[in-house]
């Protein structure tokens, strides 16, 4: 599992940052790959990677400013052209269905694909399949804005390959029983309980991907335990009130949710312009004293979600 960021600036693209858009690339868990918000020229900066938009399985759309949805029509038509047919589903707020269908049929474009829109109406799990599962939140922004938190199921524990041996239990087709934890005879009449050789199940890994959002409740009820928060970071320390009129949120604001939180990393993005390189390793400094393990992302950094941040269940 594993983030590539495409976009981290705020508002209109600059020289050094695009607008929003990150991929969570799933391909070791389930060979998918799910893009979080598409501004304009996502499909260009996915010319430096190794991903391709036919490999897109789900677009999850925060909301409808144009800095994160504007680059959606190119790709989904790049994705035609480029060979993908696949059916493709999107989920997002109320109107991303009519932004993608007028765009594509004002330019007369027709897709290799079937697209299935999930328009969001209620917090909640909008996705449960057999690895993983996806909640959506409101946050606190201007028009309508989604938060969303991927959780990975639990990866079954392995079969105690050692502990069978130890205990004179020969290899066979009963492995294979005893790894599904069922109970079976052995020859010598023994009757042996799979589930007493199966290690413990690893903890699945969370992500949570915010929106543009003020300070707000469902920011923390998203990210409580998980392994990263990717967060916005619009305003600096110092600038709560300004962050707040705009319905932004700050380096600072961020950071003490991460402490309170429990989350293992906070990757703040959406930076403004305002922000030279200088100036936004200071927005990571500031946030760093707060909650050490604080990163502001750039373009096209790839960002590992490693196991190792839970304990075993």
């Amino acid at each position: 599992m594993q983030l590539e960021f495409f976009g981290t600036g705020a508002g209109v693209p600059g020289k050094f940052r695009n607008v929003s858009s990150v991929a969570l690339r799933l391909l070791d868990e389930s060979n998918e790959v799910w893009l979080f918000d598409c501004g304009e020229g996502t499909q260009q900066q996915m010319l430096r990677s190794t991903l391709k938009p036919r490999k897109i399985d789900k677009i999850f759309i925060t909301h409808l400013h144009g800095d994160h949805i504007f680059g959606l029509p190119g790709l989904l038509s790049s994705r035609s052209f480029q060979g993908g047919d696949e059916p493709l589903v999107i989920y997002g707020p109320k109107g991303i269905k009519d932004f993608v269908q007028i765009s594509l049929r004002v330019s007369q474009t027709k897709l290799s694909y079937k697209i299935k829109f999930i328009e969001l109406t209620e917090e909640g799990i909008i996705v449960d399949e057999p690895k993983f599962y996806v909640m959506a939140a409101k946050l606190q922004h201007k028009i309508e804005c989604w938060g969303y938190r991927v959780i990975e199921k639990d990866h079954p524990g392995e079969l105690m390959v050692d502990k069978l041996r130890a205990d004179e239990i020969p290899a066979g087709p009963v492995y294979g029983k005893l790894k599904n934890g069922q109970v079976v005879t052995l020859p010598d009449g023994r009757t042996i309980d799979g589930k007493n050789y199966i290690g413990k199940a690893q903890m699945g890994r969370i992500v949570t991907i915010l929106g543009d959002t003020r300070n707000t409740p469902n920011i923390k009820k998203l990210s409580q335990g998980a392994d990263i928060v990717v967060h916005e970071s619009t305003f600096g320390k110092g600038e709560s009130k300004l962050a707040r009129s705009y319905y932004h949120s700050t380096n600072i604001e961020a950071a003490k949710m991460a402490k309170t939180s429990s989350v293992s990393r906070l990757l703040l993005t959406h930076i403004s312009a305002r922000y030279t390189a200088k100036m936004a390793r200071e927005l990571q400094d500031q946030a760093q004293e707060i909650f050490a393990n604080t990163k502001v992302v750039k373009d096209f950094d790839f960002i590992d979600v490693p196991f190792n941040k839970h304990e075993e269940a």
